[in-house]
């Protein structure tokens, strides 16, 4: 027999808890206000205040208060939306676990539905809208392109290490194969005596120990209860340019890099450095090829003057024909000319 239906959703409307924060940020801002008054708060949004809501209404019948101020038909046909949708979600494997999953759900589940009812069920969750989804076409390669040097799987990518819409910092574990032949003597011992600080509980001479781990390149990283020696990688995503942080959508292409790859573990095909000493390369996160979210999302530019591969250019042109993210503009600035007027002081 199956899992009651009670019984079934709670595991996953625990399952969507587990996840909140992990994978994105919310959209939505709010404090400890009650839903009714504010619709979804920043502490339940997305994901997980839908599966919560559908909870609710599997007990109550009672849709969530709010919803009104979003959409125009009435509670009876809101009732039916999330009847459909208790039952879309129950028979969806695996159920939703990201924004773009929640949302691809109620667009299908309710895709008779008034198009502004959709959208603003979506919008009342802080879920992308329909234009905004895109539909991803490249694959992971299963053997290393031509050009690349070498290839590194990362530890969780810390949301605080996003520097920018196309760059951010990541650690490999001194534990991968190619990393543990390149480890210096002299980080292998600080790493063993800063050990042995810690259990005699010299936190002084460990913290001193660190520091020279971490002026070699290292760090040691607490993860999972265990601390894991990693080396440290700044990357420069290939192929595309994402508006600086002070620039007009620079914080949104900033915060949709983060959204991709918070928590997650990247494998990151490496092509060389640039002048900065990044290293320059290919990111997929659980097989999806970041560049290509971030250009049909409209977050980045296709960086044509050290990249001429055809697809990131069409996937820019696509992103420009739906005017999403910075296309919405008429006439958005390039990165590369907002950067040559800084430095010429314009």
């Amino acid at each position: 027999m199956g899992m009651p239906k009670l019984q079934w959703i709670s595991v996953h409307v625990e399952k969507a808890l587990r996840l909140l924060g992990q994978c994105w940020q919310p959209t939505v801002s709010g404090d400890s206000e009650s839903l009714g008054h504010h619709g979804v708060s920043a502490a339940t949004v997305g994901v997980s205040a839908l599966a919560q809501h559908l909870l609710h209404f599997e007990i109550t019948s009672q849709v969530p208060k709010g919803l009104d101020k979003h959409v125009v038909s009435s509670k009876k046909a809101q009732a039916d939306w999330y009847r459909k949708l208790v039952e879309a979600w129950r028979e969806a494997k695996p159920p939703p676990e990201t924004p773009e999953e929640a949302a691809r759900l109620v667009i299908e589940t309710l895709k008779r539905d008034k198009k502004a009812d959709v959208e603003g069920l979506l919008t009342f969750y802080g879920l992308p809208l329909p234009h905004t989804l895109v539909e991803l076409t490249a694959e992971a390669p299963t053997s290393l392109p031509m050009g690349v040097e070498y290839e590194c799987e990362t530890l969780p990518v810390d949301a605080k290490a996003i520097v920018d819409g196309d760059g951010m910092t990541v650690y490999v574990s001194t534990t991968d194969p190619r990393e543990s032949l390149i480890v210096p003597k002299d980080v292998q011992i600080a790493a063993i005596q800063r050990s042995q600080a810690r259990a005699e509980k010299n936190y002084k001479k460990a913290d001193e120990l660190h520091k020279i781990i971490i002026d070699s390149g290292y760090r040691l990283l607490a993860i999972n209860n265990e601390e894991i020696l990693a080396r440290k990688y700044r990357i420069r995503l290939r192929g595309i340019d994402a508006p600086e942080n002070s620039m007009p959508y620079g914080e949104e292409a900033k915060e949709e890099l983060t959204k991709i790859v918070q928590g997650k573990c990247l494998r990151v095909l490496v092509y060389g450095e640039d002048r900065y000493g990044r290293c320059v390369g290919d990111l997929y996160c659980n097989g999806k090829f970041v560049q290509e979210l971030m250009l049909k999302k409209g977050f980045a530019w296709h960086y044509t003057d050290f990249d001429q591969r055809p697809e990131l250019a069409k996937w820019e042109k696509e992103a420009r024909a739906k005017r999403v993210g910075l296309w919405a503009s008429p006439n958005p600035e390039k990165p590369w000319e907002w950067r040559k007027d800084k430095r010429e002081g314009r």
